[in-house]
Parts: structure tokens; C-alpha cells; sequence
């Protein structure tokens, strides 16, 4: 089983300029989570929305249109479907969906980005407190995989010029300090734990600066794993070779 998450920077871009079929074709998912899809079910093609294959379900932004948003899609039927952490000031911003399956519950998130000023960071650091007590009380039924784009890169390795960007959200020590907890509860970050050396790695590239075509990136994309599951995961992979956004796809393969 092959489980992927990418942040589409908008999803119906992405289908517009041919990539959808790109990334199915050449990824193959088994289950996948988007993120920042900017749309509502009821604005996409029926072929994005019904991908063949597929059942699709959507968190999208109550707040305003064409911001935020995250879907899973599945080939298996989940058990049950969660939409939120049942906390409003999250929730209305469609930055969670859940699916439980089988052997394991899994989260699809799109975390806030600090910028914008302290009173985004401060929504982004309660929006991290609030998302791991809500994993360890799930995981008191069953393990979790969760994924998405967490908007900040863990360690030096993690992106091209960590010097220059001490001070900037997306590597300030209190953001990753959070990525610490995280795994100190007990959550593994799949890639790094089987590639611990691997460098200019990234998930992510500025398209501003075309920092994508010098790999100037950060890795702020992760699968992390409870650290039951972790005999289950066979290979945790970026593929790079994939365009139509500013992420890249990321994936574990069970």
C-alpha cells in the first residue's frame, strides 16, 4: 500500500495544466491527501473529484473561498471519516481530515504558516499543541500515520540555507522544538529515519525566486508514524520529478 500527501497549491490549477493525470499515472497512490486545495467538491470537474478508482472526501474553508482546504482519496473504503479536531478556530479554516482504517487512523493536516505577524504564530504554535493531543488521544485506539505540509523544517539538513533563515518562521526554534515533541512522543519522521544523511532533499521551493531549478528548498512536508507501525513501513520516498506546485509529492509505501 502506497500512501502519498502533497501540498497542490491549488487543486484546480493543478488539474488545468495536465499534472493531476501526471501524478497518478507516475506516483500510483493507494491513498492520498492533499492539501491547500483551495476548492469545494462542488467546484471541481467531475473527473478531479471522482478520480476513477477513488471515493474522495473534502474539508474545505468555511471563511472564504479558494483558501486552505484538504481531501483524502482512497481506493480502500475508510472505516470512518473525521473532519477537525472539533476545536472551531481550526476547524473553520478545513485544515484537517481524518480516515480510520483497518490497523491505523490517518491524519491529513495542512498547519498554519506563522508569518503574517505574532498573532499568526501564536495561532500556528496552539494549532500544534491542539494537533498532537488530538493524535495521542486517538492513538489510544489505534496507531496513526499522519501527514501534510507542517510549515517548518526540523533540522539544519532539512533546508538549503538554515544560516539565513534562523529567524524566520518556518525555522524558528520554538516551531521546531514542537517537530522535537513530536517525536519524543513517540512519532517517527519516515523519511529522515530512513534516510538520516540525506541531503538537498526538499518537499518545497520558492516560485518567486525559480528556487526550484537551483534546489534552494525545505523539507516541510513529513509522513510521521506512531512508533507501532514502524516494522510496517517499507519506504518513505520525495518524488521531486513531479510538478504543478510549489510542493512536491511525498510518500510511504506499507
Amino acid at each position: 500500500m502506497k500512501i502519498v500527501s502533497w501540498n497542490v497549491n491549488g487543486l484546480r490549477a493543478v488539474h488545468r495544466n495536465g499534472h493531476w493525470q501526471d501524478f497518478l499515472k507516475n506516483v500510483k497512490p493507494d491513498i492520498f491527501g492533499l492539501q491547500e486545495t483551495k476548492a469545494s467538491p462542488e467546484q471541481l470537474a467531475d473527473d478531479l473529484r471522482d478520480s476513477a478508482g477513488f471515493t474522495s472526501f473534502f474539508s474545505s474553508s468555511q471563511l472564504k473561498k479558494g483558501y486552505s482546504g484538504v481531501a483524502i482519496y482512497s481506493k480502500i473504503e475508510p472505516l470512518a471519516v473525521i473532519y477537525g479536531m472539533g476545536i472551531p478556530e481550526f476547524d473553520l479554516e478545513g485544515r484537517i481530515i481524518g480516515a480510520e482504517y483497518e490497523d491505523f487512523w490517518l491524519l491529513n493536516a495542512y498547519f498554519p504558516n506563522g508569518g503574517r505577524g505574532p498573532e499568526r504564530l501564536d495561532y500556528k504554535l496552539r494549532f500544534y499543541d491542539s494537533f498532537l493531543a488530538f493524535c495521542e488521544n486517538l492513538r489510544k485506539s489505534k496507531p496513526i500515520i499522519f501527514c501534510g505540509d507542517i510549515n517548518t523544517a526540523h533540522e539544519e539538513i532539512d533546508l538549503a540555507r538554515p544560516k539565513e533563515n534562523a529567524q524566520n518562521t518556518g525555522f524558528l526554534e520554538v516551531e521546531r522544538a514542537w517537530i522535537d515533541e513530536v517525536i519524543n512522543a513517540g512519532y517517527i519522521d519516515m523519511y529522515r529515519y530512513l534516510n538520516p544523511h540525506k541531503r538537498e532533499a526538499y518537499s518545497y521551493w520558492d516560485n518567486f525566486t525559480h528556487a526550484r531549478e537551483r534546489n534552494v528548498g525545505w523539507r516541510i512536508d513529513y509522513f510521521f508514524v506512531s512508533q507501532e507501525l514502524l516494522k510496517k513501513i517499507k519506504k518513505a520516498e520525495i518524488h521531486a520529478d513531479i510538478f504543478g506546485s510549489d510542493h512536491c509529492p511525498i510518500s510511504i509505501t506499507l
